[in-house]
């Protein structure tokens, strides 16, 4: 049974809340592949083109051009895509270049569309994305629910302070920011369209 993939991007990663296990695979994105060795993790494949490491590491590399359309999170994606994975857990990606934390949720979308869902992790929060599906949520503090990419149709929010009931989300008002756990548990669906949550890491 085919596990997770895990990312790693170049930011420092401190902590992991959710942790590799023996089925998994782990994908270092260029500098990523210092985390992935400071965490005492082996990379099973490093993807990028190393401009912002400085040299070619040793291991199993796939070398990209420096001049290209995706960033390195992209490739290593659509890598692990290819190979069959659907559930990916990126760190070191967030928080940095607002640029490519843009991007970075813009690849959770993606991801979302073709069935799978990235979860990517800053110091305190993750975000993730579903599309046309419902998502079941556990923690506390807050949560947040965006429409991206266009109008989100039918959106419910259960368990939240602010609920909603087959509300339509528009992608140029946040009406859904700042949102809460009341009990540790809540749910978010979305009838058409692709949703961004992103809640506090508990």
């Amino acid at each position: 049974m085919i596990g997770r993939c895990f990312i790693f991007g170049a930011l420092p990663v401190q902590n992991l809340p959710v942790t590799p296990k023996k089925n998994d695979y782990i994908i270092a994105a260029d500098k990523g592949v210092l985390n992935v060795r400071a965490l005492g993790l082996s990379p099973d494949v490093i993807i990028g083109d190393f401009d912002s490491l400085g040299f070619t590491p040793e291991g199993n590399v796939i070398r990209l051009p420096v001049i290209k359309d995706k960033t390195d999170v992209g490739y290593a994606v659509d890598y692990a895509l290819d190979k069959g994975f659907r559930e990916f857990h990126v760190f070191g990606a967030a928080e940095g270049l607002l640029d490519h934390t843009v991007a970075n949720l813009q690849i959770c979308a993606a991801v979302s569309k073709k069935g799978g869902v990235m979860r990517l992790y800053s110091k305190n929060q993750v975000a993730f994305c579903i599309t046309n599906g419902t998502a079941s949520l556990k923690g506390s503090g807050r949560v947040s629910v965006f429409a991206f990419g266009g109008e989100a149709r039918g959106v419910t929010l259960t368990g939240l302070f602010y609920p909603l009931e087959n509300a339509n989300l528009e992608s140029f008002f946040p009406l859904g920011v700042s949102n809460s756990f009341v009990d540790g548990t809540a749910d978010v669906s979305v009838k058409s369209g692709t949703l961004l949550i992103i809640h506090d890491i508990p």
